[in-house]
Parts: structure tokens; C-alpha cells; sequence
């Protein structure tokens, strides 16, 4: 109850008390009329809001359009009547009612008495009513003349859509090719309104979405703004400004894997999360299996290669796994059974990358000759070919399959046509480069640098460098980084310090420094579905597992129940 009200209540009880004459004027009826009567200075402010910057009435208009959005027509109306603010002007109310009825004569007739359109709009919204009215009498039989009529004198003179126009004019010639179409013939009038109104100005026709296009940029404005922004959009709430803590990354050892006997050079989840495969000096691979609460577990030791194996390379459906040797063979493993499907080798040349094309069907291997070869799944060569590439080489095929990428002369990375192999976009850094990771939309290229940098990459139109992270150290071996998080919205890296490096992507800020591992931190992996949980292999034979810290948990969220999986 407003203060004013209250008081002059307080000072009516407080004479009856006193003064019983005064009664019959402050009777009960008489104090329910004054409770609830607004007061004029309240209907008439002009704005809303402690900052006097919302204009009352496009704010009640707004309100207005999103009951009727969510088919609150009744309380919608009840708004307009309260508030004595109408969503629509006459006009345009009375526009809406011929549209809808099909009334296309009356309709154009009605957008000429609406003031506050240029000349450029009502020509547009008269081309399309004009169009309904001409189409109208195609559908009659022998109204052709009309339609004729409607074209010359109406909808010519406009001097717009030309193309339309002709397209009009071929169905006056033949109406029964009009007849015999789907096309506009049974379009519903609703359908017309909807692009009449967005031809119209927003002032005028507000778009019945507009509440929720406001709240959803709110939305992104304060995601953006959260340093630690790591949670799913349907967790997002509007009931609080939305502000993420250090809670939400994975920053906590939740498991120490320690089964290879030397040091780890590679990890990579699977495309799906359920699974972690890793690569070591030991002349193995590990396949891990993630059980439900977010508990890694052993599931196959993959023997066979004859030198340490460099890297592992997940098939598109998780079925299968590649595993590289050191200028050795590739081996192809049925990642369920563990069982060895197929030996990749070439008679005096080693290989040293692999990767799969998107269908599953072909794989790309870098070799020790630096040339690059395509085989298909049986171990037949399809392709082979030299581009000067140095042994550190790296491979991998977009998710489109439409091109190839690799380290060519050190400091560039090469995207190849995937038909013909030729040049299609060139990454060139001034330092050397050893490693680099696609993000999932392939977009961005993260690369990293023989001097302690690493670079991100929009591959959007012409390449161009977006984001520099620094801090981690690099001096004598392959430091791998990797995208990860809600949206791919961090950075995390391997360290020869022994820590695993974690930026911000967009704006590079360093986030965090993870202490555990007693020898280098050789390789990151960010699983793809679970955005809390992040993997680092280490020279000190290790594999951690890090999730959130459940004592940084602000917000309750419960990460060690349903959210750790």
C-alpha cells in the first residue's frame, strides 16, 4: 500500500477513535473505496524501474504482446483495460481483423490511414496485400480480368519486386498453372499477417517475441560476462543474476589412474564421454571406461606395438580406436573387446599421426618420409603424397571430410582440399609450431608454439589470430592444449612445470593452475559431454582425473551426485 494511502487510512481510524462524527465519512465502504483508488501520480509515472530509463508504456505493450504469445488472452486483456495502455492502435487492430478475414480491398485502404510508416514500408506491406487480393480472384473462375486489373493499376505503379511481378503475370496468362500449386493457394491469412507485421515498425507492430528476445540477451550479456561460465543453458535461471564460481570448474583430484609403467604422452576422450583412451612410453595403450557418478576405471590394455605409441585417435562412432607408433605401424582395436582388428604398416617408412575421416571409412596417417597417405579401413593405400612436412608432424580431417590439415615447414599449418590436395587456407605463425587442435565446429584453430605461447585462431573468412595464452612452460618436448567446457568456452594446457594450465577462451585470462602431477604435463583432454570433467597425462606415469572442488560448490549444485557424470 502506498505511503500516502497508508497514512491518511491511519489518520481516518485514528479520529473515528476520537471523533465520532467522523464515522459516516470514513464508514467502511468509504475506507475500501480509498484503499482502492490509485493515486494519480502513480497511474500517470511515465517510467519504470529505479533508473528511470524504461518507458512505462512500451513496457505494459511488451508485457502485453508476450501474454498473448503464450496464449494468456484473457489476462492480456485484462492488462490493457487496467493499464488503459492498448497493445495495438485502432488501425492497426482494424488492420489485423481484415487480414485475417481475407478482406484485402478494405486492408490496403486501412494501412493508408496509419501515419507512421515511411514510403518504403507501405509500399512493401501494399505489395503484399495487393498480392493476396490478385491471387484471391485467380482462385475464382473467370476473374481473370480482375486480376489483370489489380496487377496494372495496383501493384505495378508500386515499382517494386519486379521479379514477383512477372511471376504474377505468367499466372494471369495461365491461372490454371496457378490452381494446380500449392503454392500461396493455401496459405492462411495468419501466415499473411505474420509477414505484414514484420514488415511494419517495431513501435507499431511489436514483435510477440520481443519480451523474450530481451531476457535471452540479458541471458548472454551475463554468460559472457562470467569468467567461470560452466553450466548447461538449462540450468540458467531468472530468478538470480546469473554469476558462475571457481565451483563449477574442474579445479579437485578426483582420481590418480596409474596402471602404464612410463611416462604418458596421450590422452583423448571419446566423442560420446563414456570413454578415455591413453598412449605410453611403455609401448601401450590403455582404453578407460567412464561409469555413472564420473568413476574411470580400467577396462583394456592394448599390447602389441613394439616402441611407444605417440598418439590415439577415436573412430567417429567410438567403436574403435586407432593407436600410433613411434616411426612403428597403426593398429586398429575394437574398443569394446580390445581385440586388435588390423595392422596399418609400409614397407621402410614409420609412421608417426593418425586420424579418421568423418564417415569412418578412411584413414590419414603421417609418415617418417614426411609424405602423408590415406588408407581405407581393409589396409588398402588410396593416396599417398610429400609436402615437406617436418617428423613432428600432426594430421587430422574436418568434420565436414572436405579438407586435410597438417604442419607443413614447421611454423604453418596447411588445409588441403580433400579431392585434389591443394591449398584451400594457410595458417603461418613466426615460431615453430608443435601441436594444434580443431574446435568441435571448426571454426577455431588452437596452436601451440615452441615459445611458451599458444594461439587461437578464428578460421572464419581470412585467418586471423583472436587470443593469446601464456603462462604454462615449454622448452624441450610436445605440450598439448585442448578446447573444453560448457560451449568450448576454456583453455586448458599441459605444463613442463608439472601443472595444467586453464584460460579463459574469449578474453585469455588466466583462470587456474593445477597442481598434482610430479613430472611434465604432456597431454589435456576436456570430455566432450561431462564439462566437468578434465584428463592430464604426465612424464611421471600418471593419469589424473580432475573434477570440481565440492568445497567451492556456492551454489549447491551437488557435483559429486547427479552432475559428476
Amino acid at each position: 500500500m502506498p505511503l500516502r494511502r497508508y497514512n491518511s487510512l491511519i489518520l481516518g481510524l485514528l479520529f473515528i477513535t476520537d471523533h465520532t462524527w467522523l464515522y459516516n465519512f470514513y464508514s467502511l465502504p468509504a475506507l475500501r473505496y480509498l484503499m482502492a483508488q490509485p493515486l494519480t501520480s502513480e497511474r500517470d509515472v511515465e517510467t519504470v524501474g529505479s533508473k528511470g530509463v524504461i518507458k512505462r508504456s512500451e513496457y505494459v505493450r511488451i508485457i502485453t504482446g508476450a501474454l498473448y504469445s503464450l496464449d494468456y488472452n484473457m489476462t492480456a486483456d485484462l492488462l490493457q483495460e487496467e493499464s488503459r495502455i492498448p497493445l495495438d492502435s485502432p488501425e492497426l487492430k482494424l488492420l489485423k481483423k481484415q487480414v485475417l478475414d481475407g478482406n484485402w480491398e478494405e486492408s490496403v485502404k486501412t494501412l493508408c490511414t496509419i501515419s507512421l510508416l515511411d514510403k518504403a514500408t507501405r509500399s512493401l506491406a501494399s505489395f503484399l496485400i495487393l498480392e493476396q487480393k490478385l491471387l484471391k480472384f485467380l482462385r475464382m473462375e473467370n476473374n481473370v480480368l480482375d486480376a489483370l486489373n489489380v496487377l496494372r493499376k495496383e501493384i505495378v505503379p508500386l515499382g517494386i519486386n519486379l521479379n514477383r511481378v512477372h511471376e504474377l503475370a505468367a499466372w494471369i496468362i495461365s491461372p490454371s498453372g496457378y490452381r494446380n500449386t500449392d503454392q500461396d493457394a493455401k496459405s492462411a491469412n495468419s501466415d499473411i499477417l505474420k509477414k505484414l507485421l514484420k514488415l511494419l515498425p517495431p513501435s507499431l507492430a511489436i514483435p510477440p517475441t520481443r519480451l523474450e528476445s530481451i531476457v535471452e540477451e540479458v541471458l548472454d550479456l551475463q554468460r559472457g560476462a562470467c569468467l567461470f561460465h560452466n553450466v548447461f543453458d538449462r540450468d540458467l535461471s531468472l530468478y538470480l543474476d546469473h554469476q558462475c564460481g571457481r565451483g563449477r570448474l574442474p579445479s579437485s583430484i578426483k582420481q590418480i589412474l596409474q596402471v602404464h609403467t612410463d611416462e604418458v604422452w596421450f590422452l583423448q576422450f571419446s566423442h560420446n564421454g563414456k570413454y578415455l583412451a591413453s598412449s605410453s612410453k611403455d609401448k601401450s595403450a590403455i582404453i578407460w571406461q567412464v561409469m555413472n557418478g564420473g568413476k574411470v576405471s580400467w577396462k583394456h590394455t592394448l599390447i602389441g606395438h613394439q616402441k611407444p605409441v605417440l598418439t590415439v585417435s577415436w573412430s567417429p562412432d567410438d567403436s574403435q580406436l586407432l593407436t600410433c607408433g613411434e616411426d612403428e605401424v597403426i593398429r586398429r582395436w575394437d574398443a569394446n573387446l580390445g581385440q586388435c582388428l588390423h595392422v596399418y604398416e609400409k614397407t621402410a617408412v614409420g609412421f608417426i599421426s593418425c586420424a579418421w575421416s568423418p564417415d569412418g571409412r578412411v584413414i590419414l596417417a603421417g609418415m617418417t618420409d614426411k609424405s602423408f597417405s590415406l588408407w581405407n579401413v581393409n589396409g588398402a593405400e588410396l593416396d599417398c603424397w610429400g609436402e615437406n612436412t617436418l617428423r613432428l608432424s600432426e594430421t587430422t580431417i574436418t568434420h565436414a571430410g572436405d579438407m586435410i590439415a597438417g604442419i607443413f615447414r614447421g611454423n604453418t599449418i596447411v588445409f588441403l582440399d580433400w579431392e585434389d590436395k591443394r591449398c584451400r587456407k594457410l595458417i603461418r605463425e613466426e615460431e615453430v609450431i608443435t601441436s594444434f587442435s580443431l574446435s568441435k565446429d571448426n571454426k577455431f584453430l588452437l596452436v601451440n608454439l615452441t615459445n611458451q605461447e599458444i594461439h587461437l585462431w578464428n578460421l572464419e573468412g581470412y585467418p586471423r589470430i583472436v587470443a593469446r595464452y601464456k603462462g604454462h612452460t615449454r622448452s624441450r618436448f610436445i605440450i598439448r592444449s585442448c578446447f573444453g567446457g560448457c560451449e568450448e568456452a576454456f583453455i586448458a594446457s599441459g605444463s613442463e612445470d608439472s601443472q595444467v594450465y586453464v584460460w579463459h577462451r574469449r578474453s585469455g585470462k588466466p583462470i587456474q593452475a593445477l597442481d598434482g602431477h610430479s613430472g611434465a604435463v604432456n597431454c589435456v583432454s576436456w570430455n566432450p559431454v561431462n564439462i566437468y570433467m578434465l584428463a592430464s597425462a604426465s612424464d611421471d606415469g600418471a593419469i589424473r582425473i580432475w573434477g570440481p572442488d565440492p568445497r567451492m560448490d556456492q551454489y549447491g549444485l551437488g557435483f559429486e551426485s547427479s552432475r559428476w557424470r
